[in-house]
């Protein structure tokens, strides 16, 4: 992705990609509304939604180059965008309410971002529905016959999901499938029944979800208990997990890391040549720091120095628009590639033990997805850089060989210190205080990893750790979960330069 914040850019991409879909294409007019109490009404323009989403509703992809000009580009399109901070009886801090029209035609959505980029479409046109952009989904706008349709798609298509949903003044039929109907069904459907529209949303997620998924684990627990007759590494784990949730091979899910590691280590090669952008809080940063390593100008930290430096890297690519991964955010997108990749580099070990090591980190990544959450505005920034540095804590467990063992309790360690984290940016960016939490996070994975590795007791078992997280983050009040109203976003010094960007960006 590109952008500062994946909960804000890449989900508003992915959340305006599925809103053009519907409206085949053609927009002439939005109206967005977010509620006064969520997070967007104070962060959509600065943290990159207003960003995203344009670009998606223009159909660029997250990875898009243009994203940054997405806001002029919208207007050239010749697309009307309204913004309101109106109630809208939200009840996710990051939900999107969007009225969408053209010559022909006008619908509402609403869309919730769940963190990471991750999102949810949650109603089309006053209808409940539950669209996570990971089926190709067909909406059936239908008058009558409800029941000779249905008997039809039963018997005619092939399906994952069919589902009746309707309320006072619509009703429609949502298909979830592995792909789009061929022309054919679409016109006998049309000359068969009353059928008002027939709208086909893609998949913007990259690994499809399929009818039955059935995973090995889900937890911690349910994990070590898989592995007690099988003494696989966490990485191995990693590859039984996501062979049964995305109906891939072994060599297929290798592949896909190694690809993500490269995107990785290049944003950390672009952040140390160096990066500008306008209307940045930070400048070259990790130039400073690389000159004086090599001048031993610095106290010896061995690893850790190497460490701090491709954090930092990565960051500044990340707030130069550079593409990056979100790891497991765009946020806390230095933490984790930044501590596996520095000691690799620093130990001079492999690029296939830096993929290994990635996809134990991701393992923890899906415990705190299923069970906590990645939203700074839900969780804080403990949702954040702390998961990050979980992950990052077990995968540096990995690289040095140690045990799943040990690698699950580094993660509970470094999860451990880092809980209550708030997440409060300076002017409202994604740059201060993100780049020493991540650096704080990578630090703390090191010595996490180090005490796992000397066999440390960490006393409470992850799946408990992050179950902690998950009730510590709900009692964070709202002014520190990422809306810039409280911490150090409310600092005389902070207003300052929040206004002082304002005025540079007019």
């Amino acid at each position: 992705m590109r952008g500062p914040s994946s909960s804000h850019c890449a989900a508003a991409v992915r959340i305006g990609k599925m809103v053009r879909d519907l409206m085949d294409g053609e927009i002439k007019a939005v109206l967005i509304e977010f509620d006064p109490d969520g997070s967007l009404a104070t962060t959509h323009e600065s943290q990159g939604s207003d960003m995203g989403l344009f670009g998606g509703l223009l159909g660029w992809d997250a990875t898009d180059e243009r994203l940054a000009d997405s806001p002029r580009a919208i207007q050239e399109a010749g697309i009307n965008v309204k913004t309101e901070i109106t109630p809208i009886d939200a009840e996710h801090p990051n939900t999107y309410k969007m009225t969408v029209s053209n010559a022909k035609e006008t619908h509402t959505v609403t869309a919730i971002s769940t963190g990471g980029g991750i999102i949810e479409v949650i109603e089309i046109d006053g209808v409940k529905v539950s669209m996570a952009g990971d089926y190709y989904e067909t909406l059936i706008y239908f008058a009558s016959d409800k029941d000779r349709l249905l008997a039809y798609l039963h018997e005619n298509i092939s399906a994952d999901e069919i589902h009746i949903l309707r309320d006072e003044a619509t009703q429609l039929v949502e298909i979830k499938s592995q792909g789009f109907f061929d022309q054919e069904t679409l016109s006998e459907l049309r000359a068969k029944f009353d059928i008002q529209a027939i709208k086909e949303i893609a998949p913007v997620l990259p690994i499809l979800s399929f009818q039955n998924i059935k995973v090995p684990f889900i937890t911690c627990a349910e994990m070590l208990s898989y592995n007690n007759d099988k003494n696989l590494k966490l990485w191995e784990l990693a590859i039984h997990y996501e062979r049964s949730r995305g109906a891939i091979t072994n060599d297929q899910v290798m592949q896909k890391m190694a690809e993500i590691t490269v995107i990785m280590q290049n944003a950390i090669h672009a952040g140390l040549a160096g990066t500008e952008y306008t209307g940045r809080i930070l400048g070259y940063q990790s130039g400073k720091f690389q000159a004086q390593m090599e001048n031993r100008h610095l106290i010896d930290g061995g690893v850790l120095n190497q460490i701090i430096m491709y954090t930092t890297a990565l960051m500044e690519s990340k707030s130069a628009m550079g593409l990056i991964v979100a790891a497991p955010t765009a946020g806390a997108c230095g933490g984790l590639p930044g501590a596996v990749i520095g000691a690799a580099s620093a130990l001079d070990l492999s690029q296939d033990d830096v993929t290994k090591a990635m996809l134990a980190g991701g393992v923890i990544g899906i415990f705190i997805a299923a069970h906590a959450t990645f939203a700074a505005e839900v969780g804080g920034c403990q949702a954040e850089c702390g998961s990050g540095s979980g992950m990052a804590a077990a995968a540096l467990v990995t690289l040095a060989g140690g045990s799943t063992e040990q690698a699950v309790n580094a993660a509970s360690m470094a999860l451990q210190n880092i809980l209550g984290m708030i997440c409060d940016p300076v002017a409202n960016r994604v740059e201060v205080p993100c780049l020493g939490k991540n650096v704080m996070a990578a630090s703390n994975a090191l010595a996490c990893a180090n005490m796992a590795l000397a066999d440390y007791d960490p006393v409470i078992p992850l799946d408990e750790v992050i179950q902690t997280m998950d009730e510590v983050g709900k009692m964070l009040p709202s002014a520190l979960r990422c809306t810039a109203l409280g911490g150090l976003s409310i600092t005389k010094t902070s207003k300052e330069i929040e206004k002082r960007l304002a005025q540079n960006d007019n």
